[in-house]
């Protein structure tokens, strides 16, 4: 998969969840829901913190790729498709990450 990318692993994602093969990790949490995959993406963040911090660059590309995967099954899970996260981060590309974060401290 000389081109892989997030769209990619989002259709693959969304394929597996559909086929509710039992043998399908993602059919799986597919059908344990929200709860378990958002258990499962902040062990992943988790994992991913640890091997940052320990300077462990295989355990982070590992971990990352985890993070990664388990964020798309909690997206998938919650409706909410990738290509309105990457639209979030283009509409954030025009302004400092100082004026972003400032005006995201407004909403909460």
């Amino acid at each position: 998969m000389k081109d892989f990318s997030l769209s990619d692993l989002e259709r693959i994602v969304a394929e597996r969840a559909r086929s509710g093969d039992p043998e399908s990790w993602t059919a799986r949490l597919f059908a344990k829901g929200m709860d378990k995959a958002a258990q499962k993406l902040g062990e992943e963040s988790v994992e991913a913190v640890i091997a940052a911090v320990r300077g462990d660059r295989a355990g982070l590309v590992s971990e990352s790729a985890d993070l990664l995967y388990h964020l798309l099954v909690v997206l998938g899970i919650a409706g909410v498709p990738l290509s309105d996260v990457l639209a979030e981060l283009e509409s954030r590309t025009g302004r400092s990450g100082i004026a972003e974060k400032a005006s995201r401290q407004d909403r909460d």
